[in-house]
């Protein structure tokens, strides 16, 4: 898997230097630059480094919040967009201009923002516009940062800032590329046998006793010169049922793996069926949006390899369909059926393994995204209260798992079942079997 690198992105109003402080950045003059507002249009992405890690810089069209012109909606749609591929936004101001009304609108935007956001007031070419930018503070986002992008003042500063920002990003890109797979599953499935026979090796300690595996256990292998990390985990089971600091904690590490593997192996036990507790752990992985792979073990007490069937056995088939009726959340998982004590159906399941893998890094473009789902609001248009839901415009922000974002008329005209239906328009012509999708709505624009 590639990593991305980590994504800066530019926004403010209209004619605030915006495309001045991207050449600055990227040390090239690639955006257009002229003292009239509206140049810039569309998103521009250019690469930069400072201090040994590599960042993407993004430059966008001025916002603006009053004005209904289709030419400026587009621009606003762009922003948007880059605002939600973004790792840390910079709300570019003009110390000369002061703290206009358009950005108190976007500021307002801004309220309760999940990501890092910096307020870069622009145009303080000396210490005295330094003043000026204390105006800003009014805005109420925290900290600001006086800079001259045509100059370069205080450039230098706002760059180590950044970078103090984003230190996880350019650490894992520094690590050799690897899939990281958990184990999960309730106790006793048969986690740590798994393991063991994935690595031909006793790395971990296997018991009928449930619960043995208290600590997450990590063994390196590699397939086809693919590097793969799997993660045992212990057991996990319902909060009420955790007895002890040792089980409390067993049971956070569990999820701790859960939240830094890329798939998720749900292990069912073949001769119990499924559970509850399989339902609550595959519920979990679907949450975190991580590719799944479901993994019936012990199928050997159900089909062993001598090819005579247990009385009572239950056909792979009728396992499978009553995984996909029973699991509706990860109908989208592949079924592999494997049995660690006779280490049979392992490659089998790698080799699903790496096929959700390629589908969790699944990328579109946005010209067949809009053809796609453009012709399905045409095919099932959506009318409540009386107005019709309109798609101005359709975006995939970020794969691991496929994101999707709409930029819409209204969003609250959107209900649960219109976004299974356009998750099955999707699926129908690309199936991405192993991962989720995530579809969100937007405004096309939010008006205060």
């Amino acid at each position: 898997m590639s990593k991305k690198l980590p994504v800066i992105v530019i926004v403010g109003r209209p004619n605030v230097g915006k495309s001045t402080l991207f050449n600055r950045l990227i040390k090239k003059r690639v955006a257009v630059v002229e003292d009239e507002p509206g140049i810039t249009r569309d998103r521009l992405y250019a690469e930069t480094e400072w201090r040994g890690k590599r960042i993407t810089v993004v430059d966008t069209g001025g916002i603006l919040f009053h004005d209904d012109d289709p030419l400026v909606e587009q621009i606003r749609i762009q922003a948007q967009i880059a605002i939600e591929e973004a790792d840390v936004v910079l709300f570019l101001t003009d110390a000369t201009a002061g703290s206009h009304p358009d950005d108190q609108l976007l500021a307002d935007r801004f309220r309760g923002f999940k990501k890092p956001l910096l307020v870069v007031v622009n145009k303080a070419d000396n210490p005295q516009r330094d003043g000026f930018a204390s105006e800003f503070y009014e805005l109420g986002l925290g900290e600001i940062f006086p800079i001259s992008s045509l100059h370069g003042r205080g450039v230098a500063d706002l760059l180590d800032h950044i970078v103090e920002l984003i230190p996880a990003a350019s650490e894992q890109e520094e690590k050799p590329d690897e899939t990281r797979l958990a184990i999960i599953g309730r106790p006793n499935v048969g986690k740590s046998s798994l393991l063991n026979a994935f690595s031909g090796e006793t790395r971990a300690i296997v018991s009928s006793i449930p619960g043995t595996t208290r600590d997450t256990v990590d063994t390196v292998l590699k397939l086809d010169n693919e590097t793969i990390r799997l993660i045992d985990t212990a057991g996990l089971r319902r909060k009420g049922k955790i007895q002890g600091s040792i089980e409390y904690y067993m049971a956070d590490r569990a999820k701790r793996a859960i939240e830094r593997c890329d798939c998720a192996l749900i292990i069912v036990a073949g001769d119990e069926g499924l559970t509850d507790g399989d339902k609550r752990v595959a519920k979990m992985a679907h949450d975190d949006g991580k590719a799944v792979v479901i993994v019936v073990n012990k199928w050997d007490l159900v089909e062993p390899p001598d090819g005579q069937p247990r009385n009572k056995s239950i056909p792979k088939k009728v396992m499978r369909q009553t995984l996909q009726d029973q699991l509706p959340e990860v109908g989208y998982a592949q079924v592999c059926f494997t049995s660690a004590k006779e280490s049979a159906g392992l490659e089998a399941v790698l080799r699903t393994v790496f096929k959700a893998m390629e589908n969790y890094n699944f990328r579109l473009s946005t010209g067949q995204l809009n053809r796609l789902f453009a012709e399905a609001f045409h095919k099932k248009p959506l009318t409540r209260k009386g107005k019709t839901l309109k798609m101005y415009y359709c975006t995939q922000v970020k794969t691991a798992p496929p994101t999707f974002v709409f930029f819409v008329n209204d969003p609250e005209l959107v209900h649960f079942s219109y976004m299974r239906y356009l998750e099955n328009v999707f699926r129908k012509q690309y199936a991405l079997e192993g991962t989720s999708l995530r579809m969100v709505v937007r405004s096309s624009h939010e008006r205060k």
